[in-house]
């Protein structure tokens, strides 16, 4: 029944993803832009983390903000959790969704280099193919299929702003993973409390710099309607970390892996029926393409 319930629990985890651009979509359309959203939801989480954040640990030990004040790594995993969030929310808020979810999951590449990089580990003949599947389904995704050729400019790489962000955001949420592998004797409670400084401190910084600059708006006039959504999302951002932290620590991690590739299928149904993308032959083929290739990356073990 444990398994079960941790098997439910990623589930809700990937669902609450999976769905997460909707809000911000709608936030976006009542004039909040997505960077203020996530400076807002991760602040409401910081608050919430309060009271624990500031508790002396075991025997008089540091707290949890202490730790994280004090710990380069940390702020590193703050800065890749931040980062990740940050380019994936605003990608999904303006762009295609079932494109912006399939190049945020291009995983499989970006985690066999910073693995390689940071831990050490050797890519495998496995991983290898999930690397090969990985690009190939994202050169499908990318491929200019409504244009003639010309040459090196009809290379399929992110030219649209909103694909450029997935594809950051994706390769930041792989050095958040790895950077968690890397520095694991780190207390939980001080992980946590770094992701979510850091998914406030990145989009606010960032917000901010934009602002000044005269490139984003800024925040509209308080209002119910905006103020009641980013409340809400907060709230369900805070259950998907939940669950995703119950069912972690109860399966294993390839399972937990598999399980969470249940995202992207997520997205693309709420998409479809939200509004949020049309697909097509390349975004169905190319993600078949990039879902191998991740399924294939979760169920290869470390080589050191």
């Amino acid at each position: 029944m444990t398994r079960t319930h941790a098997l439910g629990a990623l589930l809700l985890c990937a669902f609450v993803g999976g769905t997460g651009w909707w809000p911000f979509r709608a936030l976006q359309e009542r004039g909040l832009h997505p960077l203020w959203t996530l400076g807002l939801v991760y602040a409401v989480a910081v608050l919430a983390l309060g009271p624990s954040a500031l508790r002396p640990g075991p025997l008089g030990g540091r707290s949890p903000l202490q730790q994280v004040l004090s710990s380069p790594p940390l702020w590193a995993l703050g800065a890749a959790f931040g980062t990740m969030n940050a380019a994936f929310f605003w990608s999904v808020s303006i762009g295609d969704v079932i494109r912006a979810v399939l190049l945020f999951n291009l995983m499989p590449l970006w985690a066999a280099l910073l693995a390689w990089w940071l831990l050490g580990e050797r890519p495998t003949r496995r991983s290898g193919v999930g690397v090969a599947l990985a690009l190939a389904g994202a050169a499908w995704v990318l491929w200019p299929s409504d244009r003639a050729w010309e040459g090196w400019r009809s290379l399929p790489w992110p030219r649209e702003p909103p694909h450029a962000r997935a594809v950051l955001g994706g390769a930041a949420f792989a050095l958040n993973n790895v950077l968690l592998r890397r520095h694991a004797e780190q207390p939980q409670p001080a992980q946590v409390l770094a992701m979510f400084l850091g998914g406030m401190g990145v989009a606010g910084t960032v917000a901010l710099a934009l602002h000044a600059a005269g490139q984003l708006p800024g925040m509209p006039p308080v209002a119910p309607g905006w103020l009641g959504i980013t409340a809400l999302l907060s709230l369900w951002f805070l259950l998907g970390n939940c669950a995703l932290q119950y069912g972690a620590t109860r399966l294993p991690a390839n399972t937990t892996s598999v399980t969470m590739l249940s995202e992207i299928v997520f997205a693309a149904a709420s998409a479809v029926v939200l509004g949020g993308s049309q697909p097509t032959l390349a975004m169905l083929g190319g993600g078949a393409l990039i879902f191998a290739a991740a399924w294939l990356s979760a169920r290869t073990p470390a080589s050191t």
